[in-house]
């Protein structure tokens, strides 16, 4: 989840004071790793250096089963699978806010905001552990938010989008999870992004399904387009790092329009902004099906099966590569 830059300052301030009512002792800088189970009483942090970014990791009082080294290492594998996606981390500094929650596991939630301080405050079980963390999807997400400017609440979709579609694919990027994962994610996520009955179009049909997924949608489309387009020189992944290049990071707050357009001059076509206008106020009918099919992605049961010899096979293929950072050894025409 994403919050205007406006709001990053007040959003720790009002954490800290609020804890503080609680904790009245100083913050402890650099705090040494707690044993596992052991309750923190007081707020304490720890410094990371991650690729380009310093990252500050505050700990909110309360207990946690997890080792404080496992959690960091949770953080750092998290932010080296956006910065390998990217180029770079969006950000040279980020604060980091862990808030621990009684008698609950796993990763709970998170929350990004923007402005010349970002900051993501993430709520996290007493009882998650090491197997849990490996697996979270919430931290990646939020950081990828930090990859695009903010924008008007009526594309908040797109910001959404992108740290949904984006996610699966820098952690594969890493070796994080496998190339299945990306596929099945998209399998089972895109059709809660297709319009129902009484769908305005993504500028004005806030619901759960087309702001998350009808956002990853706008992105899968338009990653197959500037593929197909392209002879898969190029995709959604160049588009997206030209706009960080170029100081589009959830720092600023830009129009839309400029975004799309920075991202079109780096794929050399406006095929963000003509796929922004058709689905801005329209209800675009998808058939996934059928690319499933022509990508050569087939569901058996739990199972991913692969066709290499599909229409957009190739461009399945690319997308996968240029998540790992390879080039392919050949260009193909896609249909």
């Amino acid at each position: 989840m994403k919050y205007s830059h406006a709001y990053a300052d007040i959003a720790l301030i009002v954490s800290l004071l609020l804890l503080s009512v609680f904790v009245f002792r100083p913050l402890a800088a650099n705090a040494a790793a707690s044993p596992a189970g052991q309750s923190t009483e007081q707020l304490s942090s720890a410094q990371l250096q991650v690729e380009n970014v310093s990252i500050e990791v505050t700990f909110a009082p309360g207990k946690l089963q997890t080792p404080r080294e496992y959690l960091l290492q949770w953080i750092s594998n998290s932010a080296q699978a956006v910065a390998h996606y990217y180029g770079r981390f969006p950000v040279p500094r980020l604060r980091l806010l862990l808030t621990p929650e009684p008698e609950n596991a796993g990763v709970r939630f998170g929350t990004t905001f923007g402005g010349e301080h970002p900051l993501i405050k993430v709520w996290l079980g007493q009882f998650t552990d090491e197997e849990m963390l490996h697996h979270d999807w919430v931290m990646p997400h939020e950081m990828v938010h930090l990859a695009f400017p903010h924008v008007a609440e009526e594309h908040h979709w797109l910001e959404e989008g992108i740290a949904t579609y984006v996610e699966p694919l820098a952690r594969f990027g890493v070796g994080q999870v496998p190339v299945e994962k990306i596929w099945q994610d998209l399998i089972q996520g895109l059709p809660h992004g297709l319009p129902q009955p009484g769908d305005q179009g993504l500028d004005h049909t806030h619901t759960w399904g087309r702001t998350y997924w009808g956002g990853a949608l706008f992105c899968f489309l338009a990653d197959l387009e500037i593929r197909q387009r392209t002879a898969n020189q190029r995709g959604l992944q160049d588009a997206l790092r030209a706009i960080v290049a170029a100081g589009g990071t959830m720092a600023v707050a830009w129009p839309l329009s400029r975004a799309l357009a920075m991202g079109d001059q780096a794929i050399g076509a406006p095929i963000l902004t003509e796929l922004y206008d058709r689905m801005k106020a329209t209800p675009t009918e998808v058939d996934l099906a059928d690319f499933w099919k022509r990508l050569g992605v087939e569901t058996q049961g739990d199972t991913i099966i692969f066709h290499d010899d599909a229409p957009l096979a190739s461009a399945r293929q690319a997308i996968q590569a240029a998540a790992q950072g390879r080039e392919l050894a050949w260009a193909s025409h896609s249909e």
